[in-house]
């Protein structure tokens, strides 16, 4: 049996230790959570990139012009970018009831739907290059999105009102 000291309303939080109803998370800490996440995920990226072209996958993507080369600062910035716009809108789901998990299951969705552009390239489009690209969506959505999910998850508010005893 667990000492009452140790039981306490923090455990359904989705964090081992749950916020007080003071530190709900804010827009701006969701955004910031998405910087950060997004820029991480970017940065393990480009060094996938960098390590895959040393070894010989030539990166070429069906473009606007044509097959061509994917640039190093696309590999950096798309992650980024997908963090940034990812917890602007689950930003929007704080204070839902049940809006970490609607992140969740909405963020792994579209992670899923973004694999159908490395699969669907031409031809001339090898597959190590796609594989890569697979990769980069998995770390991607791994960093991001249940990151985001958990922060969104802490503004629940059934979550705050057992904390609360209401």
């Amino acid at each position: 049996m667990v000492p009452m000291s140790i039981r306490g309303p923090w455990l359904d939080s989705v964090t081992p230790i749950a916020p007080p109803a003071s530190a709900r998370p804010t827009y701006r800490f969701v955004l910031y959570a998405g910087v950060v996440t997004g820029a991480y995920s970017g940065v393990i990226c480009l060094i996938l990139y960098a390590f895959a072209r040393v070894i010989g996958v030539p990166f070429e993507v069906q473009g606007v012009g044509g097959v061509a080369v994917l640039p190093w600062i696309v590999v950096l910035l798309l992650p980024l970018a997908a963090g940034v716009a990812g917890a602007a809108l689950a930003g929007l789901l704080r204070g839902v009831r049940f809006g970490g998990r609607i992140v969740l299951l909405v963020g792994t969705v579209l992670a899923l739907l973004s694999c159908i552009s490395p699969i669907v390239q031409p031809a001339e489009v090898i597959w190590s290059t796609r594989i890569w690209l697979l990769v980069m969506h998995v770390i991607t959505w791994l960093l991001v999105v249940p990151q985001i999910a958990r922060i969104v998850g802490d503004a629940d508010p059934g979550a705050f009102e057992e904390r609360e005893g209401g």
